[in-house]
């Protein structure tokens, strides 16, 4: 059983020691524990004191891609490098280690696809009372569309067996951890969640510039998942509300046409009439999609055979 640790670096060369020091050198069920990074355009010196540390693959992009680039990268060379269970963690060391174990442990026993660490939100002394607030609200809206159970879905601190990584598709452009999520949900998969600790605070959050758009990228993302993977569910719900709008206001033109007053209302008549057409075509939009979606599925189907041939053929290579 071997295990990579996967950890996404931007300018790391001071918290990286500290966050490798506090990885575990062994775990019970696991044969193999190596460390990756994804360098996602650093400026300073992390390659080099990865290198120095014991790092053992190091992965570089030569401009800043951002996190979601890095995570598919760093799964993608994870897997190429025969791993049979993929953590992710963070380079500010906000989480701890000995954590690992916790997360490793019901994959090892077969018992899920992906574990992911809850954090103690209302303990964290750094986080702003209104950062706790939107950590539940956002978690709680992906609970909803992913029909899972997880308390935290911004973690980053996260399990994956080499099955579960193979499947995902990351889409966005931002982040990974709402979208894994959301698709892990609706594919299926075994998602358990884990309590975890974190540790003191070494720098300030580099994921968003601010609040506000951590919140308008989040809802984007859980959107755009949503309809992704549901759209005859999203773009029914669209067109059923102005159908119901669109009848509304049409029944609303035929009560004053019965009392003889219709003559003043007819832009009523032209506004139902134009709300009752986008609610129509809301409609056969949702059909199409899903028809679109359903193609998807046996695209995602062919990648994760695709991938097995590759990932698998590569792996026995790496250990010849």
């Amino acid at each position: 059983m071997k295990l990579i640790i996967q950890i996404p670096c931007l300018n790391e060369e001071n918290s990286l020691p500290i966050t490798v020091a506090d990885l575990p050198r062994s775990i019970a069920g696991v044969d193999v524990i190596e460390y990756l990074i994804i360098d996602d355009g650093s400026t300073d010196r992390t390659v080099e004191v990865a290198r120095e540390i014991g790092v053992h693959h190091v992965v570089s992009f030569r401009n800043n891609r951002g996190l979601a680039s890095a995570f598919k990268a760093g799964i993608d060379a994870c897997l190429r490098l025969g791993a049979d269970i993929i953590v992710n963690t963070d380079a500010d060391n906000q989480y701890c280690g000995e954590d690992i174990a916790k997360l490793v442990g019901p994959i090892v026993d077969k018992k899920v696809d992906i574990v992911i660490g809850e954090r103690p939100i209302a303990d964290i002394e750094h986080f702003s009372l209104l950062k706790k607030k939107l950590q539940r609200v956002g978690s709680w809206a992906v609970r909803v569309a992913s029909r899972s159970d997880v308390p935290d879905a911004p973690s980053g601190f996260r399990a994956y067996s080499r099955d579960a990584a193979m499947r995902l598709n990351v889409v966005s452009a931002y982040t990974y951890t709402l979208e894994t999520i959301i698709q892990a949900g609706l594919n299926n998969m075994a998602v358990l969640s884990v309590p975890i600790r974190t540790n003191p605070m070494l720098r300030e959050s580099r994921l968003f510039k601010s609040m506000f758009s951590y919140i308008r990228r989040s809802i984007g993302t859980i959107g755009r998942i949503f309809m992704l993977y549901k759209p005859m569910k999203s773009f029914l719900s669209i067109g059923l509300f102005f159908i119901g709008i669109g009848l509304l206001i049409g029944i609303r033109y035929l009560i004053y046409q019965f009392m003889g007053q219709g003559e003043g209302h007819v832009q009523s008549l032209i506004l139902a009439a134009i709300v009752f057409i986008i609610g129509t075509q809301s409609c056969f939009i949702g059909l199409l999609s899903d028809l679109i979606a359903g193609n998807r599925k046996i695209l995602e189907d062919i990648q994760y055979r695709v991938k097995h041939l590759d990932y698998d053929t590569r792996s026995k290579l790496n250990d010849k």
